[in-house]
């Protein structure tokens, strides 16, 4: 019993692992650690500020005896050492940012123009009160707007490191939220930017349907020919879904190191790396050597592998027409089969329309339907044996196959010189850029996007995340919904959770209900000598000493039987004396087990 109790609370432990599951989001373990030490991160220029409310705070009595939630507030970010652009849009304007003014090319009048509208705004559901960001406000509208660096960043020896935030606070269907880092080139207008303007980088997430990607693209400049071709970082192995659905700000890091290293970072995770002259695709560098084009297969090139035997004869006794089913000889025809009964009759019920007309519609027939009269027999009509496979049956006869002696293998052309060959060892020397510029189409409005920063110190844009996105962490996650409100929440995204959860409730109380009121286990209260009499049932302490006396009692009944063969004399007792002396045996028996009885001795040691 104790053990499928314990299945069963097991079984209730995996169906609670199970509700909660779903609740549960894959986070760092840095995530686990105390909210007011987030807090700390995130306030660290704000000392002074905390040091009086606190001293407000001691004056003032407690409101209530609950803890209150951490309150988090805001500081704009403030850019410290090498950067070369950072915007966290506090002024509450675009000062400094340029909207297009242009068309996009090869495309309907309706939607060419980029007319999306952008807003600086706090987030809908903001938990960082005056915490503003860039605002993407149209659906199903071309955006696009831009702003100058500081200064133009060149590629030389220091890494390039590009950070953002981005909130997709109503979902995304189809869109993207990428930027796109613009070349610095003599042409540049920022009033102008289009589809085709020249970028160096293009670098962030975007997602139509159920495909999710987080871009890092560069344009390559062929050393031979000055023409650009853009390259593709092989896809990320980390699964993306969340950070496009969880309505949560998450940080989007890109650098990429003089070494020809890169690394995609979400959340300050790598979830993607490797190196620009192995890891893109189409490569950097072309090969060495490529087919020749002018090259073609000889006509007698043999790429036959096996040829039929051309020394086979097919064999005399093969017998190609040889049918591949024939009637079973051994079959004979059911008892009581009707032979001159069809096995589908004209029904008697049926009666012709009255619109039938026959010079129209031809002679009526009534419909068919079973006959009744095969119902009970075995079948009707003419018995035909049945069909089996031909045992003879070897089909049309082919030459066996073997090794072709003429093959040459797969032929293919041979290798030549790539003419277009280059190699290009240092892919990170990419060209200039001047400007940062986000050109977006989406079917989802209220992007968001903030704290923007470009620098060549990595412990910059460190300090730069923890001052802006480290301050959203802590402020998300002191408003985090508890686990009932998680729980909830998941069970209205996925119902079949209730049945979970019912489960998890209600199969503990089950098992309680279970063990309390239908053990097996209790214990019997004792009774009494007269009741043992009464029932014959034996005493706990006396059952040995009764079974010794029930054998001794067998042995001597089968003495009795082998006396009572020899002696006639025996057998012609009255069976009313023989009756009265088992009575007798009996009850001197059942006394002396009593006297016996541990019990009873301690009775009779009081009474004497």
């Amino acid at each position: 019993m104790h053990q499928k109790v314990l299945w069963f609370a097991l079984l209730a432990a995996g169906l609670l692992f199970l509700a909660m599951a779903p609740v549960s989001q894959a986070q760092d373990p840095d995530e686990d650690a105390d909210v007011e030490d987030d807090l700390d991160l995130g306030l660290a220029g704000a000392e002074e500020d905390e040091e009086l409310e606190g001293d407000e705070e001691d004056d003032a009595p407690p409101a209530s005896a609950t803890p209150a939630a951490p309150k988090v507030t805001y500081k704009a970010p403030e850019p410290m050492g090498e950067h070369f652009f950072a915007e966290s849009f506090d002024r509450g304007t675009l000062d400094g940012w340029v909207l297009s003014k242009a068309k996009k090319d090869e495309a309907d009048e309706e939607i060419a123009k980029y007319d999306g509208k952008w807003a600086v705004e706090e987030m809908k559901d903001s938990k960082l009160p005056g915490d503003k960001g860039l605002v993407l406000k149209s659906r199903a509208k071309h955006h696009a707007v831009s702003a100058q660096l500081l200064r133009p960043f060149s590629f030389d020896a220091m890494p390039l490191i590009i950070q953002y935030e981005v909130n997709f606070q109503s979902g995304i269907d189809c869109g993207g939220a990428y930027v796109k880092l613009l070349s610095q080139t003599p042409d540049l207008d920022l009033d102008q930017f289009v589809d085709k303007t020249p970028y160096t980088i293009m670098f962030g997430p975007d997602k139509c349907g159920e495909d999710y990607k987080l871009h890092f693209i560069f344009r390559h400049k062929n050393p031979r020919t000055g023409e650009y071709e853009e390259k593709h970082a092989k896809k990320p192995d980390a699964d993306l879904r969340s950070y496009f659905t969880d309505k949560k700000t998450h940080l989007y890091t890109l650098v990429v190191n003089a070494d020809n290293s890169f690394e995609v970072l979400v959340d300050q995770t790598v979830v993607n790396s490797g190196s620009l002259l192995t890891d893109v695709t189409p490569p950097v560098n072309p090969p060495a050597e490529i087919e020749d084009p002018d090259d073609h297969k000889p006509e007698d090139w043999d790429e036959r592998p096996k040829i039929q035997d051309p020394d086979a004869v097919k064999p005399e006794d093969w017998d190609e027409d040889a049918p591949a089913q024939v009637p079973d000889e051994d079959a004979v025809k059911p008892d009581g089969w009707l032979d001159d009964e069809p096995e589908y009759i004209g029904d008697p019920d049926a009666i012709k329309p009255d619109d039938w007309d026959e010079d129209m519609d031809g002679e009526w027939e009534a419909p068919q339907v079973p006959n009744p009269a095969c119902e009970t027999a075995p079948g009707c009509g003419p018995w035909k044996r049945p069909m089996i496979d031909n045992p003879n049956y070897k089909g049309k006869w082919k030459p066996p196959m073997v090794d072709n002696p003429n093959y040459q293998g797969i032929w293919k052309p041979r290798k030549i010189a790539n003419p277009a060959y280059f190699e290009d060892l240092q892919p990170f020397k990419m060209t200039p850029f001047s400007a940062l510029g986000l050109e977006l189409w989406s079917m989802t409005s209220d992007i968001f996007f903030d704290n923007f920063f470009i620098t060549n110190d990595r412990n910059t844009a460190e300090r730069w995340a923890t001052d802006g996105w480290g301050l959203k962490k802590a402020a998300e996650g002191a408003a985090e919904p508890g686990l009932a409100a998680q729980m909830l929440n998941a069970a209205e995204e996925r119902p079949w959770l209730w049945i979970v959860y019912v489960l998890t409730v209600a199969l503990p109380l089950v098992l309680i209900v279970v063990f309390c009121c239908t053990g097996k286990d209790k214990k019997k209260s004792p009774a009494s000598a007269a009741e043992y009499k009464k029932t014959d049932e034996a005493q706990p302490d006396v059952v040995e000493e009764e079974e010794e006396e029930e054998g001794e009692e067998k042995a001597e009944e089968a003495k009795s039987s082998s006396a009572a063969e020899d002696k006639s004399d025996e057998e012609e007792a009255p069976a009313e004396e023989e009756d009265g002396e088992k009575e007798a045996t009996t009850d001197e028996k059942e006394d002396d087990i009593l006297r016996r009885s541990p019990r009873s001795r301690k009775r009779l040691t009081e009474i004497h």
